[in-house]
């Protein structure tokens, strides 16, 4: 004998089964037919905007939808920080909220895998016949704020700024650094703190509240505090292999000038003063 509930799912099965023998429509041709229109205005709306973009542009002159190229990559530039499409863009948010190596797994592997297990198995515990908006308060306030959430992510990461080099020289922040930290006076630092935003340095690390925090680099505003001298930090970022740190790539191309300018930079930075 049957329990309430599986007389009940019975019931229900039965009731639908009858509604659509009564009042349904079969699924040849009318959910293929469905389906084909649908696809066939995803093709045309594919083919319209690839037109518009093709007759609208010249060359390397932008038309609607940009360009028919553009000039080609630099494998070798230290300036350019990469982001993701846009459907990653709450992800990569993210990264901005859980820092690594402490809590990045949480909020990369974590909190998504447990969202689509949710989503994957939502079919399973959710099982009430009841499919009325107005009598599901909470899958329709769940819906709401997962939307919100993605939404605001999406949009966070989308107008997350980076620290590039070439804005921070143009707006005079090496020199505030150096007014800052008290080695204005220090023509070999100064143009070390040049250097330090020209090459990338803060795509990872952050100075004075400058930078991207990622990798779990460290905040070198002070540094110079520690006492190591500009020989050691030469020796650092020319080879940090060497310290155990196989994450930060060798600055070793810059040059035994560059390197001193830079490590003089660092030996100055000592929180001010």
């Amino acid at each position: 004998m049957g329990t309430p509930l599986k007389d009940r799912n019975r019931a229900e099965f039965k009731r639908y089964k009858e509604d659509v023998e009564s009042e349904g429509k079969s699924f040849f041709p009318y959910a293929i037919l469905h389906d084909s229109v649908m696809s066939l205005v995803v093709v045309a709306v594919i083919i319209a905007l690839a037109c518009i973009w093709y007759f609208t542009a010249d060359g390397t002159e932008a038309g609607l939808l940009g360009p028919w190229y553009t000039d080609e990559a630099d494998p070798g530039t230290i300036a350019f920080v990469p982001r993701p499409d846009w459907f990653f863009y709450f992800l990569f948010y993210l990264l901005r909220i859980f820092k690594w190596p402490e809590t990045v797994v949480l909020g990369t592997v974590g909190i998504p895998t447990i969202l689509l297990i949710l989503l994957i198995g939502l079919p399973f515990y959710d099982r009430r016949p009841e499919r009325r908006i107005s009598r599901r308060p909470v899958a329709v306030v769940a819906a709401i704020l997962v939307v919100i959430s993605m939404g605001v992510l999406t949009w966070k990461g989308a107008t997350a700024k980076e620290a590039l080099g070439s804005e921070l020289i143009a707006a005079g922040e090496p020199q505030e650094w150096a007014e800052q930290q008290g080695f204005a006076d220090n023509p070999t630092a100064v143009a070390g703190a040049t250097l330090f935003a020209q090459s990338g340095c803060l795509n990872c690390h952050t100075y004075l509240g400058e930078g991207a925090g990622n990798l779990g680099a460290p905040d070198l505003s002070e540094i110079g505090a520690s006492g190591r001298g500009v020989d050691f930090f030469k020796s650092y970022i020319s080879n940090p292999a060497q310290y155990g740190n196989n994450v930060m790539t060798s600055y070793s191309y810059l040059g035994d000038e560059n390197l001193t300018k830079i490590a003089t930079f660092l030996d100055a930075s000592r929180g001010g003063g």
